[in-house]
């Protein structure tokens, strides 16, 4: 049925609030997950949740739990979100590019796609016209 509902997403099948396209990213102690999901008027959304498992001592005893977080970020905040986090990790690469360098050693490239001729990634657009 999952593969149904990310494959046919103007289906009537697809249930309220249900996830119409996932993603996970892993890092640490931390997964993100990001899904679009349609609201109870068939409108998509992007709901992006932090999972971070903790540790705690239970007098000799690890006791794991699971922080979380949400977003939800609606197409018409979109582009906004997009421009302001662009910004701001562009501001991070300018001010400490070995950041950059450090990390990105780490994870496989595959996993943010191709960079263009000049080896520097492009920042992600939204049109609404994506959305409709």
């Amino acid at each position: 049925m999952e593969f149904f509902k990310k494959n046919n997403p103007d289906s009537n099948e697809i249930d309220k609030k249900d996830i119409v396209y996932s993603k996970s990213v892993k890092a640490g102690k931390r997964i993100y997950y990001l899904d679009v999901k349609q609201s109870r008027n068939r409108e998509w959304y992007l709901a992006i949740t932090e999972s971070k498992r903790n540790v705690v001592d239970n007098g000799g005893v690890p006791d794991v739990r699971f922080e979380k977080h949400k977003i939800f970020l609606y197409p018409e905040d979109m582009q906004h979100f997009t421009d302001a986090l662009t910004e701001m990790v562009d501001f991070i690469r300018n001010h400490q590019p070995e950041l950059f360098d450090k990390y990105s050693k780490e994870i496989p490239q595959s996993d943010f796609g191709a960079p263009d001729a000049d080896n520097e990634y492009k920042p992600l657009e939204f049109k609404m016209e994506d959305f409709d």
